[in-house]
């Protein structure tokens, strides 16, 4: 079973700070999700055009700051998900002992996350579009069903 979780992304500032907010709210608690990045924009906040797009999921990624993934980020998460193959070849050659826990968010439909640093809002919600649905298949793999629908129930009675 996978509680810790890191998302990795390019600048750790677009899709990992995305991919982490939606995994972490659709998670719940007894989860940790983390996000960095390979190349990160250090001390950098999120994109505004991800900070609007998370609102509007009613999420909050204004206090995020930008990490660069490190071997205590790597060691620490069970599962690391990264965004195209070229980023989990990259993890993999840096950390070896990762071999194994190294995905890509779009492992099941066999998809990589394009970066939409600086092209704009069409491409953050494309981008966006491929995160949810990666989100959606490793939460069905991660969260036991029973989970999965307490989590749905808790979500409709806050609405």
């Amino acid at each position: 079973m996978f509680n810790r979780i890191l998302v990795i992304c390019t600048g750790n500032v677009c899709r990992s700070p995305m991919a982490e907010a939606l995994l972490a709210s659709r998670l719940g608690p007894g989860y940790s999700v983390a996000s960095a990045g390979i190349g990160a924009l250090i001390g950098a906040p999120a994109d505004p055009e991800a900070v609007a797009l998370m609102a509007e999921r009613g999420l909050d990624i204004r206090a995020h700051v930008a990490r660069q993934i490190d071997m205590t980020l790597v060691r620490d998460h069970e599962l690391l998900l990264v965004m195209d193959e070229g980023q989990g070849t990259w993890v993999c050659e840096r950390y070896p002992f990762a071999r194994g826990r190294v995905f890509r968010l779009g492992h099941w439909r066999n998809e990589n996350v394009p970066d939409p640093f600086r092209l704009g809002r069409i491409a953050f919600e494309r981008a966006l579009a491929l995160i949810e649905r990666g989100v959606e298949d490793w939460v069905a793999r991660i969260k036991p069903e029973t989970e999965r629908n307490n989590t749905s129930e808790r979500s409709a009675q806050r609405a």
